[in-house]
């Protein structure tokens, strides 16, 4: 048995008839399968869906300050005013910038960008700033990705005669900031999708400016609609699907450069973007100025494109660095931390701790601990405490954090990311408040993982064209989840892989396909896996390309074993080794015969001991020997039930090759007897023995069962006949059974293969199905 560290949601319904659904669609049941579980039903919805259409953008005037935005802008032109790109530091704000820029220049505008510094100035517009644009000649300030909380700015903004346009996706707070124009879809009632990046908002705007769709741009666009995590659905769906065949197609020197960097071959993906591309470009403003980012993207020149993607690419490596050091400390604070403070929500805080990294530090956390985590840099000059947090599916950061707004003197974000600045004081109280709201919403339930598992596959059913058809969905992110699916199966084969045996690697076969599981991360499982238990596994379906050759892959989530499970070490001499590896907590080594020691450190248990502590109690158990009748451990079996059994027994004096002598062995030596009237056992045993093709331990053992039975006597080495012998079976004989049981337990226990033992246990198994399907979401 082996628990998943993640709760499976099964959200497919076996009972839906995919024959019919759909049918128009030349597409196979699983893919419509897929749809459905998308609430994808429709023909229409489910063409959109499948083959989008840069046709199926909303007019950007649908959204609420977007005509006088534009407006303002071509005043701007008119009258050869400057404009100020006002953006954010992260992937997003970088490539919105870019878009707006870009954009501009077009529409022939005087414009520079600004990116504020998250180390001196903080995250979004502030006064300091504006104040430095407005000495710099700037007329206008359209900020992209931010600005949505800038009340007190844009009354400096007002103050300083500078029109504000604010442009932004983050979520509105109680105040909208008095601005020239704000576009924002989620404060645009009549417009039609509220989900756009803040790239995705820049780019509405650069249309309406433009007076066209601006397709030259969307390779930028697809950099933050991809980094930013929105929902790929609606305009994102078609934004990041056209996004990346143009980033893929790209002849900007910056995006070159950088897929030189990274070495990526072919196309782009929503993976390239999300793993290499996004990553880069976010390590750039967390540990300095954000600017290289935006000129890389930005610039025509060949060889700054290369020198600035080397910078980053250093940047991004030193940023990796800093995030191993910081999570490291991080983790040692809280195992350390005895208090229970920290015991629903993480707030952790120290000196010295980069702010520019601490969200990724977060999301550590969140995936270590299972719990949403507040990771703040303190600076003591300033008295001030700046961070981010990561939270898990039940608990919204935004709408939490907002309950005790008046601690931050900053905050902003969405319900699984925020960002924050507050005093240092403040720590301990925020971290109190958040725990008490979090004990109150929260189960012990909404700490674990989950995964939704969109289907149960049959390996063979499963081709190469079947998973090339699935990605048809693609691409894959928020809101368009790739699917997870469930498998379960008897690998043939299991080993652990990598430089450091930190991954696993198990292959399928059913029906002549091949399937092949990777488990990244779960080297540590691998001693706890028996090579014929039937494993569960939840995991990404693809397809694995090595030298022109495809194969079936899984990329395995999680896993798990729901039956108990048998680890046949039966013979070794190498026990210790064998159970190296293996989690061993709440085991038992039992011994049959009183040995005292056992491996790794166990207890060692007799049989009385151990039928004391009942059922579950012990997760496994260790045979150091074998019992003198199998009831005995048949009865252990049955009361303790445990997960796990290690047969580790080995026998060095067998009785199973000395065979049980027959009845007609007893009848003829008895008739012998009765001949001779006796028998030398001391100097005639070896020649009888010789000349039965027994051994003489067969014939002292007919002898013993005879004695014991009264049969004979026994003196001084002579065996003569008993006169007055009673009538007895030979299973009346002490030494008769011990035998005939002995040559059971070893058939039973020791001779047998792996499946025959293992059903002897079976027999004595509560057989608990721990695969039975968590309750089915979406309603259905």
């Amino acid at each position: 048995m082996l628990k998943s560290k993640m709760k499976w949601n099964f959200t497919y319904n076996d009972n839906v008839d995919t024959e019919v659904f759909l049918e128009e669609l030349e597409i196979s049941p699983l893919t419509r399968k897929l749809l459905w579980q998308r609430n994808i039903t429709e023909y229409e919805t489910a063409k959109r869906f499948l083959f989008p259409s840069l046709e199926h953008l909303h007019d950007p005037f649908l959204m609420e300050g977007m005509r006088e935005a534009t407006e303002r802008v071509r005043l701007a032109i008119e009258r050869n005013e400057n404009i100020l790109v006002f953006g954010d530091y992260d992937a997003d704000g970088v490539s919105a910038t870019s878009v707006m820029v870009e954009a501009l220049r077009e529409a022939g505008a005087s414009c520079d960008f600004y990116i504020p510094n998250r180390f001196t100035e903080g995250y979004g517009p502030n006064e300091s700033a504006f104040r430095s644009a407005k000495e710099n000649g700037m007329d206008v300030i359209i900020t992209v990705d931010t600005g949505i909380a800038a009340v007190h700015e844009a009354e400096v903004a007002k103050e300083l005669g500078i029109d504000l346009i604010i442009t932004d996706h983050h979520e509105v707070q109680e105040q909208l900031p008095d601005a020239y124009a704000i576009i924002h879809p989620k404060a645009s009632t009549s417009y039609p999708f509220q989900e756009l990046a803040g790239v995705g908002v820049a780019f509405k705007f650069a249309q309406a400016l433009l007076g066209r769709l601006p397709k030259e741009l969307l390779d930028l666009v697809v950099i933050g609609t991809i980094a930013d995590l929105v929902p790929l659905q609606d305009e994102n769906r078609v934004l990041a699907s056209f996004g990346l065949k143009a980033i893929s197609q790209s002849q900007r020197p910056g995006i070159q450069a950088l897929k030189k960097m990274c070495g990526i071959e072919g196309d782009f993906t929503e993976e390239t973007i999300g793993f290499t591309i996004g990553p880069r470009i976010n390590a750039v403003g967390r540990l300095q100025d954000a600017a290289p980012a935006v000129e890389l993207l930005l610039t025509k020149d060949y060889k700054q494109a290369e020198e600035l993607a080397k910078l980053i690419d250093q940047l991004n490596k030193e940023r990796q660095k800093i995030v191993a050091d910081i999570a490291d400390e991080a983790e040692k604070m809280l195992e350390s931390d005895e208090s229970g403070d920290n015991r629903s929500v993480i707030v952790v805080a120290n000196k010295g701790w980069n702010p520019g990294v601490l969200g990724i530090v977060a999301s550590k956390l969140v995936g270590r601990f299972d719990r949403p985590a507040i990771v703040l840099g303190i600076d003591e000059e300033t008295g001030e405490a700046k961070g981010s947090a990561r939270s898990i599916d039940a608990f919204d950061l935004f709408v939490n954090c907002m309950k005790v707004r008046p601690l931050f003197k900053h905050f902003g974000g969405h319900a699984q990311a925020a960002g924050m600045t507050l005093k240092i004081e403040n720590i301990r109280e925020l971290r109190h408040e958040l725990n008490r709201l979090a004990e109150e919403q929260l189960t012990p339930d909404d700490f674990t993982q989950n995964v939704d598992v969109e289907n149960t596959i049959d390996i063979a059913d499963l081709s190469l064209q079947q998973i090339e058809e699935i990605g048809k969905l693609s691409p894959f992110g928020m809101g368009n989840p790739k699917p997870l699916f469930h498998i379960d199966h008897t690998p043939k084969e299991i080993r652990q892989i990598g430089s450091k045996q930190n991954h696993l690697k198990f292959q399928f076969h059913k029906s002549g396909t091949q399937l092949d599981g990777i488990a990244f991360g779960m080297g540590d499982l691998y001693s706890d896996i028996s090579p014929y238990s039937n494993l569960e596994a939840v995991g990404e379906l693809g397809i694995n390309e090595w030298n022109g050759r495809k194969k079936l892959q899984i990329m395995i989530k999680d896993l798990r074993i729901a039956e108990w499970q048998l680890f046949d070490y039966r013979g070794s001499k190498y026990i210790e080794k064998k159970l190296s590896g293996s989690n061993l907590e709440d085991h038992v080594a039992l011994s049959f015969e009183g040995s005292s020691r056992a491996p790794s450190g166990l207890n060692v248990a007799d049989k009385n001991s151990i039928l004391n502590t009942g059922k579950g109690q012990i997760a496994g158990l260790v045979l150091l020997d074998l019992p003198s009748r199998l009831e005995e451990l048949g009865e252990i079996i049955k009361i303790t039930q445990p997960q796990k059994i290690y047969a580790c027994y080995r026998i060095d004096d067998s009785a199973f090759f000395d065979k049980l002598p027959t009845r007609d062995d007893f009848k003829w030596f008895y008739g012998m007897l009765m001949k001779h009237k006796s028998f030398d056992l001391k100097n005639g045993a070896a020649k009888l023995a010789s000349y039965k093709g027994w051994n003489q331990d067969t014939l002292k053992f007919i002898s013993q069962v005879f004695f014991e039975l009264d049969f004979v006597k026994i003196e001084n080495g002579l065996i003569s006949l008993h006169p007055s012998p009673s009538k007895k079976d030979l299973n009346d004989s002490d030494t008769y059974q011990l035998k005939q049981r002995r040559l059971q337990v070893e058939k039973k226990l020791y001779y047998s293969n792996y499946q025959e033992l293992k059903s002897w246990f079976d027999q004595y198994m509560e057989q608990v199905d721990l695969a039975v399907k968590e309750e089915v979401t979406h309603g259905l």
